[in-house]
């Protein structure tokens, strides 16, 4: 069996420092936030190449918070794509306001950059470009036009631990970058976890009461907050992957190279790595019309894959009220019937990338022969 993710494999590399940390923490009784967490706040932060981190339980926390401490609330609309996990889309509803979609550029799975303008009203405040799969948005033109028209950008980077844009990380190319620590996450905890990282210390100061019920010292409500503290445990452990994060995300990108070249000249569609980036590889998407047929014989064949996403945002019935209909976003319509994800971890060796491209060049032999 070849699984998709294999979480096993990446903690027994590191058994040893994660249950050390672990112990500390035991020993501390800094259960939520305390001084590992703030450590980790810090070192996060500094590799994203921002200022200020702060930690939250979770990645769709750290969006929800980011767009209340930039003020975006109800009759606001905040423009994102929808081809993207729903926690984009339903950070944007807990504040009241509306999602705007604009449709992927196809290449690159990201917000297509020449179609932003036209969805800007008087009502918009922020724009949420999400790092798909691990590849940056193109950010430049993004930046350029939310600063002509006075926008907030708030990058979604929950799968993009790492991921550069011309050189700087994500995260600290807008005015607030989110993260995941999801377990399945290029850099995740043994539980749920999230980050803001930020150069303003303003959204840092309202983040940080945000998360901890409004209160600045205890008991001491400044605002209408939330519990969404990160756990001391996660930080921990979150420390010590930290440190092997970099040769994780080498070990990824060495996959990924694998993968083309195992899949160069077999008419697979293969992920496109644009110049201005650097990928981390939290998906390796393929695509395929039949994905259905393609999943089912890989499975048979011991080889997990998943699909990243089934269905875009504007169709899926918990937000038919966004009134959006199949066609609004064909980009986006068509990813989601095509794209299948294979197996993509550190430990991912050549032998395994072998099997796997093997398996699926001859899928994509059978159907060229079919549709000869």
């Amino acid at each position: 069996m070849i699984p998709f993710v294999d979480l096993k494999a990446q903690y027994m590399g590191i058994k040893d420092e994660v249950n050390s940390a672990i112990q500390s923490v035991l020993e501390t009784c800094q259960f939520t936030l305390g001084s590992e967490v703030v450590a980790f706040e810090e070192e996060f932060a500094s590799y994203c190449q921002a200022q200020f981190g702060i930690g939250v339980n979770t990645g769709t926390s750290a969006l929800h918070l980011a767009l209340l401490a930039a003020g975006i609330g109800p009759k606001d609309e905040v423009i994102t794509v929808p081809f993207t996990f729903v926690a984009t889309v339903a950070a944007i509803y807990y504040t009241g306001a509306k999602p705007v979609f604009v449709d992927i550029d196809p290449r690159t799975f990201t917000i297509d950059v020449k179609a932003i303008e036209a969805a800007i009203t008087e009502k918009t405040k922020a724009i949420i470009p999400v790092h798909l799969y691990g590849q940056s948005a193109d950010m430049d033109p993004i930046l350029e036009i939310a600063k002509r028209r006075g926008l907030v950008v708030i990058e979604d980077a929950a799968q993009a631990h790492g991921g550069e844009y011309k050189g700087r990380r994500v995260g600290s190319l807008g005015d607030m970058g989110c993260f995941s620590f999801y377990p399945g996450k290029n850099l995740g905890a043994y539980g749920e976890g999230g980050m803001v990282v930020t150069n303003n210390s303003e959204y840092t100061r309202t983040i940080r009461m945000l998360r901890d019920w409004g209160a600045e010292q205890k008991y001491h409500h400044v605002l209408k907050g939330y519990n969404y503290r990160l756990e001391g445990i996660q930080g921990a452990i979150l420390r010590v992957k930290l440190r092997h994060l970099e040769a994780w995300t080498e070990a990824r990108r060495t996959a990924a190279a694998h993968y083309n070249e195992l899949l160069s000249g077999s008419g697979v569609s293969t992920p496109e790595a644009m110049a201005y980036a650097r990928h981390v590889y939290h998906i390796y998407a393929i695509r395929t019309r039949q994905r259905s047929e393609w999943q089912q014989a890989l499975q048979a064949k011991g080889i997990q894959t998943g699909i990243h996403y089934p269905i875009p945002v504007h169709l899926l019935p918990a937000y038919a009220d966004l009134d959006y209909k199949r066609g609004d976003f064909p980009h986006s319509e068509q990813a989601a019937d095509e794209v299948l994800s294979l197996p993509m971890f550190a430990e991912l060796t050549l032998d395994q990338c072998k099997e796997v491209s093997e398996a699926v060049a001859m899928l994509a032999n059978k159907l060229a022969v079919e549709c000869a």
